[in-house]
This record gives structure tokens, sequence and C-alpha cells, in this order.
């Protein structure tokens, strides 16, 4: 659904909403702005924050309520830290906007001239916190909150107060264009699995009018004529047929130029097939197709914010079903690649989709680069929990611009090993290779897996199992589909290939 909030920047001397946030620095040290209101109110907000010993440590928070003079009838003082960088700034407009939600005033105003979020990209920065948190997924509840709860609060738009608006406008504009890609990220893995299948998925996408953004279908016969037995296999469980998209944006001056390939998983319910899962938890399965949501929502982005890159992002929709057409432990398909595999467990499905996509990408397109998505494994989680997603690469620099993407971004990487000697753990006595290495290193015998389907490009596969549903809550993502992996990833473009 799109991101309802209305972000605004207005000038320092702008009139200020009924309801205004007053952005503080450690000390407390109001800013020349808030000394101003300070002032006219006869400072009486300087003595509600000495009475509330009021530091302007980041994110704490005071009400002022009817100050006299002043137009604001409420005031929140809203401490901002010390120097915050850019992650921090992020965190900061999401906890601003969780702290004036439940205002229940349609508009609030945010004065942003403290130390440390006083320039244009810094309000901007602070406005695309706000936004992101904002996000919300109540498409399928159907009570209306009651009129006077403080879940309706109302609040519409956000007025972002600073020195030079115009130019805040400015670059809020490409980071309003990786938030609507983040919350369709969020959309897709929090829609049920009975209303988003392959079909489904892959029609969402063809149906996006996004000028230069352009998507092409794959359908099943397609599939078959391509010789994809490793995704086929997966998919001839499921009444719900396969299907991969593609889209592309091609920003770049020349159109000759490589593109950066983005391959996702996209397992719409993984039931585990015939090696079924436990029962428990088993709904959470609806967001497999964490890896395709994130590339669905990175292509978006870039192509919103016109970047200037030539890109394709490939997803790969499947659903794995127990059937009787359902393949089985024992069984031998033959990839895209000419490679035979053992099916040992029809649970360990993601990377059979993944082999005969990133295949087919690399041999259509010649990428510069190509980097996968997948909630590959439990593994990954036993390894890293939920703070860092699980990185693997054949290229160091690829692997260590990812870090630092991550670092940038706060969508963290840990890079994992690969090694020849992992490899006989996936060799089969009856195939050139079997589908699990059984219990241990179980993510890094994946890896090792998908990179035999990756011949002489850079490649980096990223395991989002904990990162890309039910991921831990944060400043600006309270959602159980987090979006992980659009911004980071745009990051990575933008610093790299553009």
């Amino acid at each position: 659904m799109p991101l309802a909030l209305d972000i605004r920047f207005a000038g320092l001397d702008a009139p200020l909403a009924p309801v205004a946030v007053l952005t503080i620095a450690d000390g407390p040290a109001f800013s020349a702005a808030g000394k101003a209101l300070d002032q006219r109110s006869g400072n009486a907000l300087s003595r509600a924050a000495e009475a509330a010993d009021f530091k302007g440590k980041a994110k704490a928070s005071i009400e002022v309520l009817a100050a006299p003079k002043i137009e604001p009838k409420r005031v929140v003082l809203f401490g901002v830290g010390s120097a915050p960088k850019e992650q921090d700034r992020l965190n900061l407009g999401g906890a601003l906007y969780a702290a004036v939600s439940g205002c229940k005033a349609d508009t609030v105003s945010v004065i942003a001239d403290a130390d440390g979020i006083d320039s244009a990209r810094d309000a901007a920065d602070l406005a695309f916190g706000a936004l992101l948190r904002s996000y919300t997924f109540k498409l399928y509840q159907t009570k209306k909150p009651d009129a006077d709860s403080a879940s309706s609060n109302g609040l519409n738009t956000l007025v972002i107060h600073t020195a030079k608006p115009e130019q805040a406008t400015a670059a809020f504009q490409a980071l309003r264009g990786i938030a609507d890609g983040v919350a369709m990220a969020r959309d897709l893995v929090n829609e049920p699995a009975n209303v988003l299948g392959p079909v489904e998925f892959a029609n969402r996408l063809a149906g996006l009018s996004i000028d230069g953004l352009d998507v092409e279908i794959l359908d099943e016969p397609a599939l078959h004529r391509l010789k994809m037995g490793a995704l086929i296999g997966v998919a001839q469980g499921s009444a719900r047929p396969p299907r991969i998209a593609i889209l592309h944006w091609n920003g770049a001056k020349s159109k000759r130029t490589k593109p950066v390939c983005i391959v996702g998983k996209g397992v719409t319910f993984d039931t585990g097939g015939i090696s079924i899962k436990p029962a428990g938890g088993m709904e959470d399965m609806k967001g497999d197709m964490g890896g395709a949501a994130c590339v669905a929502g990175l292509m978006i982005a870039l192509a919103k914010r016109k970047a200037p890159v030539n890109a394709v992002g490939l997803v790969g929709l499947v659903e794995n079903m127990p059937s009787g057409t359902a393949q089985r432990p024992g069984d031998i398909v033959t990839s895209m690649s000419g490679q035979t595999i053992e099916i040992i467990n029809t649970d360990a499905e993601g990377r059979l989709v993944l082999a005969d996509v990133l295949w087919y990408a690399e041999d259509r397109f010649k990428p510069r680069a190509m980097i996968n998505l997948a909630t590959l494994t439990g593994a990954i989680m036993v390894a890293l929990g939920k703070e860092h997603a699980g990185l693997f690469s054949n290229n160091d620099k690829l692997a260590a611009d990812l870090v630092e993407a991550g670092r940038e971004t706060g969508e963290l990487v840990w890079r994992m090993p690969l090694a020849k000697a992992y490899d006989k753990l996936i060799d089969s006595r009856f195939a050139d290779m079997k589908n699990t290495g059984g219990r241990f290193g179980g993510a890094i015998t994946a890896a090792q897996f998908i990179q035999r389907f990756v011949r002489d490009v850079p490649w980096a596969h990223l395991d989002v199992a904990g990162v890309a549903m039910d991921s831990n809550k944060s400043d600006i993502n309270s959602s159980w589909g987090s979006g992980w992996g659009v911004r980071l990833l745009d990051r990575l473009i933008a610093d790299q290939y553009e």
C-alpha cells in the first residue's frame, strides 16, 4: 500500500502547526529557532525541560501543553543527541514519528535546526526515517478503530521546518522513491499466500506503472523451453504454476553498459514439500519470498529516483507444496546449466530456484555483477541471529562494498566463508551434486551449492532468513515484513555502479 504520510518542508520562519516538535541537542542545547520560541513563551519551554531533567539525549522527549504566547498548543521537546550520523538521523525520524503519532493531530510541525540535523540533507534524512516508520499493513483488518483511541491518530502531514526548505525538498525526492520501494517489499512479504501466489506476484509486478521500468514475465511453457528443471521441480507439487519476473531499468547514459543483476528467491509459500515442515510456525512461510520482495522494491526505488545505472531484477516464483505430483527425496533433476541434482530434502528448495535463475541471468545479460537474496536457511539465524544477513561472495571487492553499504544504511551483513573443503558435503553418489549437505555448516553448503551455478561474474549471495521477515523491530520499522535489503542495495548501486 502507498505510504500515506505527506512530508513537506518549510522555512524556519513559517507558521507552525498546533502541534510542534522542537529538536534539541545534548546539553540540552536549544537551537536558534528553539531559543526564539522559548523566549516568546516566557521561557516556559526551558523551564519545563529543567523541571523534567530533560538533557536532549537522543530520542528522549517531553511534552509541554498550552505554553503562553506561542502558536502551538502542544510542544514536544525531542532530543537528537550529539552530532548524529546518517543512520542515526533516520532512527531519530522514526522515533520522532512514534512520539507524535498519538497526538491526534492532522498536521505536526518539526523544527529541524538542532546541531546535527541542521542541513538540508539532515532534514531529508529525518523525514525519510519518519516516512519509513509510518508504514502499516492493515489491509485485512475490518474492525475500525474507535474514534477516541490512540490508534486513530489522524496524522496526515509532517512539516519539516529547516533553513533551506527547497534544497531539503530536492534531497528528499530520491529518498521518497526508496521509501516507496521499501513499502512495496514490506507489502509483498506481509501478504498472505492465498492472495499472493506466483502468478499473482508476477501480475502485480507486470501492473507497475513507473516510467522507464519494463517488466517481462516468463510463464511455465517458457520455463520448460529453457529447460529449468531445478525450478520446475520445486513447483510441480503445486496447483499454482511457476513464473519468472524480469524487471529492466536502463538508466545509464549508454544502453550498452553492462547491467547489475539482482536475483531473488520467491517461494510464495513453503510447506517443505514431501519433506514437510513442522506445523508450528509454518504460517510464517508466506514470507519465504523476502528475497524476491527486496528485488521488486529495489527496482522500484531505482526507477523512481531515476538512477543512472542499468539494472535487471529477476525473481523466481514458485510454491512448494506436497502432493501426488510433488518431487520426492531421491529424485534427480537436470538444471538449466545441464548439471544434475539429487534431491535429498525437498525443503532445500530455494537454492534450486536460484540455480536456474542465476544461470539464466548470467547467460542472457552478461552482468558486471550479480547479487542474489534469499530467505534460505535457518542455519544462518543460528550463526548470526536477526542482526546481520549472511554474506557469501566470490569477489573480495564486492563483499567489502556490501559490508560498507551495510554500515552506512544500518542493514548489516557479515561475511561467511566459501571453500572447496565444503564441496564434498554436497557431492552425490548418483548425480553431479545433492541439494543439501547435512546438519553442519548448513548456510555455507547452501552457498556452495549456489556458487556452482555462477561462472566468472563477481557474485554475492545474501542469506536474509533472519532479517527479511519477523525481524527485530526498529525505530524505522514496526512491520512483520521489514523490506530489508532495498536500502542496502540501493546504496551499493549508488556508490559503486552509477
